[in-house]
């Protein structure tokens, strides 16, 4: 799996504001923004990215996934606070 195919996987099935994954082949970083997560509980915005995955989390084609799941505003917000 490469990161663009992974990003691909993400991006069909979630509407993605801002998408960014990295990784080695099998160790991986996602920060995903989508308008989707208004209203989530962190757990429930990660299960929603590992859905757009489907078996590919079982049979260890992605080993491993950590991830940073941010609505628009709380992604804003970030860049803003970053900003200074």
């Amino acid at each position: 799996m490469t990161a663009e195919q992974l990003r691909s996987l993400i991006a069909a099935g979630l509407p993605c504001e801002h998408l960014d994954v990295s990784g080695d082949g099998r160790h991986w970083y996602a920060t995903v923004v989508s308008p989707a997560f208004e209203g989530k509980r962190p757990v429930q915005r990660h299960q929603m990215v590992y859905a757009t995955l489907g078996q590919r989390l079982h049979t260890d084609e992605v080993h491993a996934l950590s991830m940073k799941t941010l609505t628009p505003a709380e992604w804003r917000a970030q860049a803003e606070s970053a900003r200074g």
